[in-house]
């Protein structure tokens, strides 16, 4: 194989991994996102660093009733701030968020309400999950695996 060919498969390589690499941070984000949107509503136990969720106060349960709301789903009254969380994946790096600044105030807590890990959480609980996806795309572009499955061929003359 000819030094210019040996270059034209690297670059082949190189070109697959990210792309691979790319649908994977695909595949990790939506998991995140997923588990993320189904923690809102449901009490959680300690995952990581992430304390369980306490029990709503009795004045929040109060509101959340006055309001024509369930009185004990933390986090979910219209599932606006569920439905906020959403994905990107851009340039090799994958985020998963919202622009709700009540996601903020539930995730991390306030003076007077306690942090309700949603997106942190999340990521703890898919960690194995991810793990798992990083490692079948990284050893896929390793071994040469294409970005449609199939294995690139090169020669060693």
């Amino acid at each position: 194989m000819e030094l210019l060919e040996l270059a034209a498969k690297f670059g082949e390589i190189a070109l697959a991994q990210h792309e691979m690499e790319n649908r994977a941070l695909e595949k990790a984000a939506v998991l995140v996102e997923t588990r993320a949107k189904e923690k809102i509503g449901e009490y959680q136990e300690q995952t990581g660093p992430f304390i369980a969720w306490p029990e709503l106060a009795d004045a929040t349960k109060a509101d959340r009733l006055r309001q024509g709301y369930t009185e004990n789903d933390p986090g979910l009254r219209s599932g606006a701030m569920r439905d906020s969380i959403e994905h990107i994946v851009l340039d090799s790096e994958a985020q998963v968020g919202s622009n709700d600044d009540h996601l903020v105030y539930f995730e991390l807590g306030t003076s007077k309400q306690p942090p309700r890990s949603v997106l942190g959480g999340a990521v703890v609980d898919e960690m194995e999950k991810i793990i798992n996806i990083v490692g079948e795309s990284a050893t896929a572009a390793l071994i040469g695996e294409g970005v449609h499955g199939g294995r690139m061929q090169i020669d060693h003359d």
